[in-house]
């Protein structure tokens, strides 16, 4: 369960300030005293419960003529302070199951209801309202390579709770796993998210709760989406770097999407089964299993 956090204060900081402390000393979940700095500097932002509002109206009265807020997530997702170099703030909506955006979109736009982890260490504290509910699990990452359906034993229940406003949580990367449900009414949540270079790498999981399994890697990076447009383009280039991606690079991931990419551009069933065959002994337990499974689904065409 996401480790909960005593830090009491009643100063408030401004948004600016928050990130001014953070700029000067980073953010680093792994050190104690950097993660109780940062944690503390978001009680401080938590107790300032206009800025929010102020922000927002702000950018409604702009009519969003500038891009204030770098907002790359989603209309659930306010981008409070974009990327900057170990960290940034964002805060999160979360409506209730009765609101009508949640009624018409349903839960998964506001991914509810959707078992993940996350391939990021990150704070979060109840801003308003009476927060979002989440039933909590944790395993043990480096028992899994990754491929759908891959059975997850150590994956164990650990209880439900409500992120109570003021409640300041750390969410570890690769261990704390959550599925999360509507708040009772209205909530937002503050978030100070950890960043690395090496983040865009690291594999993000959907569980399948039922099963006790890996239910899809849900965290694709560009590199996938470029990969493989450049192979559907066909040029000799992407089709030799794609072959060289699939048998040596060392992200598992990217080596699936480049096999994906090939056989794409396979029209015939026997063609594609003989790419997936060679890409079951290609020395990788993900892409092996998934090719395995690629090769059932051509069976059953």
């Amino acid at each position: 369960m996401p480790r909960v956090i005593e830090c009491a204060d009643a100063q408030k900081a401004s948004l600016a300030e928050t990130c001014a402390a953070l700029d000067a000393r980073g953010f680093d979940p792994r050190d104690e005293d950097s993660l109780m700095h940062a944690a503390l500097w978001l009680r401080r932002l938590g107790n300032d419960g206009d800025f929010l509002g102020d922000i927002l109206i702000g950018e409604l009265a702009q009519r969003h003529r500038e891009d204030a807020l770098d907002n790359a997530y989603s209309p659930q997702v306010i981008m409070l302070a974009p990327p900057n170099g170990t960290y940034f703030i964002r805060a999160n909506i979360w409506p209730s199951a009765s609101e009508h955006m949640v009624r018409a979109s349903g839960g998964d736009s506001f991914v509810l209801g959707l078992p993940h982890d996350h391939n990021f260490d990150f704070l979060t504290l109840g801003y308003f309202g009476p927060g979002y509910w989440s039933d909590y699990y944790e395993y043990d990452y480096g028992e899994v390579a990754g491929w759908r359906g891959e059975p997850v034993p150590s994956l164990r229940h650990i209880g439900r709770s409500r992120l109570e406003p003021g409640t300041l949580m750390l969410y570890r990367a690769h261990v704390d796993v959550h599925a999360q449900y509507a708040a009772d009414s209205l909530s937002v949540s503050l978030n100070i998210m950890h960043t690395t270079g090496a983040q865009g790498w690291l594999d993000q999981y959907r569980f399948d709760l039922e099963r006790g399994e890996i239910g899809a890697i849900v965290s694709p990076g560009p590199s996938e989406a470029f990969l493989k447009l450049a192979v559907a383009l066909g040029s000799d280039e992407a089709l030799d770097l794609a072959r060289r991606f699939a048998r040596r690079h060392p992200s598992d991931r990217l080596r699936l999407a480049a096999w994906d990419a090939l056989a794409s551009r396979e029209v015939d069933g026997a063609a594609r089964d003989a790419l997936w065959r060679e890409a079951e002994g290609a020395g990788s337990r993900l892409v092996a299993m998934e090719a395995k499974a690629r090769r059932a689904e051509l069976v059953g065409a």
